[in-house]
């Protein structure tokens, strides 16, 4: 559900347009509210789920994400759909840490891989439907049938949760720390607003320019509060280990590179090449399975081998299918996109799994919540910042032209600045990333229950 609603909606936007008579900010605040409460309020799920037990908060999320969703069903109103969208992302943030959190206690760290390639390849199934099921949804149906459709699989995961998982928590906690909380919430919802709105009022207006001074302020206090507390929030010494701290970049930048590539592929496919939103959808068909497929093998193989030439790997493939983006033209056929679809296929599910294993594995199971949101964080900042740069690029080579010409010129230029932070990518992940992570190592010196030692 948490994947699905954030591409849904997009193919949705003109029925929901026509229906509630919205203006062109209020769809951009319908896509984007969602995003904005999911990424400021991740490190506070994660550390909720922490301190008060990993399966109530999950439950928790997906009670406030079902009910978010049959509002946005039954919105009657712009902002109504809009406030409930802001809810939703509040309900994704508490839920999200918290799935790989409870993989992290449920597995030891030779399994955790494997479960982890699972969690993704669900991931990559959901993104990949999204469109496809909105389009699909909204033609034969009705839009809001695309919220309704999120109660009854609520629903299920609120039993489910409580039949298959086991209750887990940090033992150690003892209070929550509300100033790094607070600080840490008002930084990144600062930041990402920055980001979402810098191309609609411009990088460098009072509005923008405020947003990040406000973040950068919030921030620097967070860190400095969580050095000076004695029960932090985050425990800084987690970046101490360049496994985690590596991780964590790699999946800043692999959003950073990838998430505005799909907004501006999308939009070429459809505005240059005269695909439907579905066709577009269905496009990406053959990267997305290949995602779902690989993506548990790949998590398996980083199991046995280490995540760091897996990840290294990835990154470049993913390079190679920028720049083959990048040299396609007006009149390019599904055939002339194909290599580059599998090639990044491949490139995501080695980059991502791996990445994602590797930090879980570096981090003490009690840390688990935590560890996960702030790689969580990185991959919707990252992502956030992809599609607000990528913009600015295309927007600015086309200098106000609406021609197709224009459009391919910063397109072109965009895929390979893009391709050059994949690049970048690669090199983090191999100078930081350990070669085998010492999977197990920390897992040794923490108390939490279901992580059985390694030798």
């Amino acid at each position: 559900m948490i994947m699905l609603d954030n591409t849904v909606v997009n193919v949705a936007l003109p029925s929901i347009q026509r229906d509630l008579g919205a203006d062109l900010s209020e769809l951009e605040w319908i896509v984007t509210g969602y995003a904005l409460t999911f990424a400021s309020l991740m490190l506070v799920g994660g550390k909720v789920a922490d301190a008060y037990g990993r399966r109530r908060v999950f439950v928790l999320g997906i009670l406030v994400f079902t009910f978010a969703s049959l509002m946005c069903g039954l919105a009657t109103s712009s902002s109504m759909l809009i406030g409930s969208r802001v809810l939703q992302g509040a309900g994704a943030a508490l839920m999200n840490p918290a799935t790989l959190s409870i993989i992290a206690a449920t597995f030891p760290p030779r399994e955790r891989g494997t479960a982890i390639g699972i969690w993704a390849g669900t991931s990559a199934l959901a993104l990949a439907i999204g469109p496809l099921a909105g389009g699909l949804i909204t033609e034969h149906l009705d839009w809001s049938w695309i919220f309704f459709i999120n109660v009854p699989i609520g629903l299920l995961g609120i039993a489910a949760s409580f039949l298959f998982i086991d209750e887990s928590r940090d033992e150690t906690h003892s209070s929550l720390d509300l100033p790094g909380l607070a600080t840490s919430a008002i930084g990144l919802f600062a930041l990402t607003y920055g980001l979402i709105e810098a191309n609609t009022y411009g990088w460098t207006s009072g509005r923008i320019l405020a947003s990040f001074a406000i973040s950068v302020v919030a921030l620097a206090s967070f860190i400095v509060i969580e050095r000076r507390r004695r029960e932090p929030m985050l425990p800084l010494e987690l970046f101490r280990n360049g496994t985690y701290t590596g991780a964590n970049l790699v999946m800043l930048l692999v959003a950073l590179a990838m998430f505005g590539v799909f907004f501006f592929v999308s939009l070429y496919m459809q505005n240059i090449l005269g695909y439907s939103a579905v066709q577009a959808g269905a496009a990406f068909l053959p990267m997305t399975m290949l995602i779902i497929f690989i993506a548990p093998l790949a998590g398996k193989t980083s199991d046995r081998l280490g995540s760091r030439g897996l990840m290294t790997a990835g990154m470049i493939l993913l390079s190679v299918q920028l720049l083959i983006f990048s040299r396609l033209g007006v009149d390019a056929s599904f055939f002339d996109l194909l290599p580059a679809l599998v090639i990044g296929g491949v490139g995501m599910s080695l980059t991502m799994t791996p990445s994602a294993a590797a930090a879980t594995r570096s981090v003490p199971v009690d840390k688990a919540g935590v560890g996960a949101a702030v790689l969580n964080c990185a991959r919707q900042v990252g992502g956030t910042m992809g599609v607000a740069i990528m913009g600015a690029i295309v927007a600015g080579k086309a200098g106000g032209e609406r021609t197709p010409e224009a459009f391919m010129s910063g397109f072109q230029t965009a895929l390979e600045v893009a391709a050059g932070i994949a690049v970048v990518g690669a090199v983090v992940a191999y100078v930081l990333v350990r070669p085998h992570e010492g999977a197990g190592e920390r897992e040794r010196a923490a108390p939490g229950p279901a992580a059985p030692s390694v030798e």
